[in-house]
């Protein structure tokens, strides 16, 4: 399906209550499971190398019920770009200090982990409070995907998605002038700027940049997780209290730190954490691959 087929059917189906698009999203998901062989392959190894005290069949539910909140995330993805702010609005519900980036004589940073209400979150950081807000992310090959990716990130506010792939200057600048910064910070980039780090047990190459960018810019660190209820019900974004714990000087524990607080996350809401992508890719020199 090309990129501009998907948009229209994402246009398409936004126009649906939230509860028929949620079922369709989860008829989707059950259909990837069964298709993907490949994602499902991966997810049901991150399972296994982070649950390993799960049996077989426990680990399996879980891959299949993640699939369908995958599927749910790839339609409700035109919710988000498409419906009007007021609607959107209404679907999300707001816990803890949201407009702490506003009110702070600090710049935020926002550590928000690969759930899959990912991009609610995002939604939610521009609709809730007025800072303008920089974010970083992966560029599409797609030149029509990435447009539509950049467009519907943006839409509520005045701000910048940064692709990864160039220079950490202007976001910099614009962290300087008072913008947030919503990060992204557990996703395996490879061991550029980045040491192995224990996540669930096993080393995983994750980036330091959260807590070197932090110390070096002053800033206050929000942790904020999203998740998609259930039913149709709408979503849940928690801004929660800010870290005095993070950043310190030492980088290395910084990061041990928060991955431990997203692996706590994640024990809480298992199904619903990008297990489709290859956490655990790069290994350590003479480690065999993974996956």
């Amino acid at each position: 399906m090309g990129a501009r087929v998907l948009l229209a059917v994402l246009w398409l189906l936004h126009w649906l209550p939230l509860r028929v698009l949620a079922t369709l999203g989860r008829g989707l998901g059950t259909l990837l499971h069964a298709l993907a062989r490949s994602r499902r392959s991966i997810a049901r190894r991150n399972v296994e190398l982070c649950f390993p005290d799960k049996s077989d069949a426990e680990r399996n539910e879980l891959v299949r019920e993640h699939f369908q909140w995958l599927g749910r995330s790839i339609l409700e993805r035109g919710l988000l770009w498409y419906a009007s702010p007021e609607r959107v609005k209404r679907l999300i519900h707001v816990d803890g200090e949201v407009s702490l980036a506003e009110r702070s004589e600090r710049p935020v940073m926002w550590l928000v982990p690969h759930f899959m209400a990912l991009d609610v979150a995002g939604a939610a950081t521009q609709l809730f409070q007025k800072r303008q807000v920089a974010s970083i992310y992966q560029e599409q090959s797609d030149a029509v995907m990435d447009a539509a990716i950049r467009q519907g990130r943006l839409r509520f506010k005045q701000g910048e998605v940064f692709p990864r792939s160039d220079s950490a200057k202007p976001l910099i600048r614009a962290i300087r002038q008072g913008w947030a910064f919503f990060n992204l910070p557990d996703m395996d980039f490879g061991e550029r700027d980045a040491a192995f780090v224990p996540f669930f047990g096993v080393p995983a190459a994750t980036l330091l940049a959260p807590s070197r960018m932090a110390r070096a810019l002053d800033m206050v660190v929000q942790p904020v997780v999203a998740e998609m209820l259930p039913d149709g019900q709408g979503y849940r974004v928690r801004f929660l209290q800010p870290w005095t714990h993070f950043p310190t000087d030492d980088a290395l524990a910084d990061t041990a730190a928060m991955n431990r607080w997203i692996e706590a996350e994640i024990r809480r809401n298992p199904a619903q954490y990008l297990w489709v992508h290859k956490r655990f890719k790069t290994r350590p020199a003479g480690e065999e691959p993974l996956y």
